[in-house]
């Protein structure tokens, strides 16, 4: 499986995260991120080409060193510093109150210990600061849930840890307050996969 993980599903995945109907929510989610910025799950890198150029700076963290090194050319040619690490986003290397933005995109499925994971994101960011995420989840609809259920365990083989049924709202409600949050469905994909959340957040107690 590490064959696999390591050097075929990164390339899987770089090519069908890249299609123009995902591209257009990059856009949308990362045009007001500012400050000093950490990415989680950042993958081959596909964000870089949304970011403002106005931020002061980019931190990565990807536990898969294939997709690291996918990434490279991308961080190469990025108009702002980049630093990216190959490490879990449950286990931070970060002090508290590191980071004005924290983002995550289609990262939180796959992600084996999540509450630990927002936990860490909670901790590195500064108190005012913001989480801006999308990512799919278990749909509103439950006959739809049912075969997310079932499909789950297979998913987690092909998609390398990704999980079709996690509650994305109920999860990151634990841990923070919504500034926004948009339920969808991805035209482009059946809704076992295409149930999408979007929106902003910040850590619980911070927002009135």
């Amino acid at each position: 499986m590490k064959l696999y993980s390591q050097y075929i599903f990164p390339r899987l995945l770089d090519l069908t995260m890249a299609s123009s109907a995902i591209a257009q929510y990059r856009q949308m989610l990362l045009k007001d991120v500012s400050g000093d910025v950490l990415e989680i799950g950042f993958g081959t890198g596909l964000n870089l080409a949304y970011y403002p150029e106005t931020i002061n700076s980019l931190t990565t963290v990807d536990v898969n060193f294939g997709m690291n090194k996918l990434a490279q050319k991308r961080i190469a040619n990025a108009p702002f510093s980049v630093e990216s690490k190959v490490l879990n986003g449950d286990n931070l290397p970060f002090a508290e109150e590191s980071f004005d933005t924290v983002v995550s995109t289609w990262t939180l499925c796959s992600i084996a210990n999540i509450d630990q994971a927002l936990q860490e994101i909670q901790r590195v960011l500064k108190p005012e600061g913001r989480f801006f995420f999308i990512e799919h989840g278990l749909s509103d609809n439950p006959k739809v849930q049912i075969w997310q259920n079932r499909l789950t365990p297979l998913q987690k083989i092909v998609g390398d840890g990704c999980h079709l049924n996690r509650n994305i709202e109920a999860l990151i409600s634990s841990y923070f307050s919504f500034l926004d949050l948009e339920k969808f469905k991805l035209e482009t994909e059946p809704e076992i996969i295409g149930y999408m959340y979007k929106g902003v957040a910040i850590k619980s107690g911070n927002h009135n």
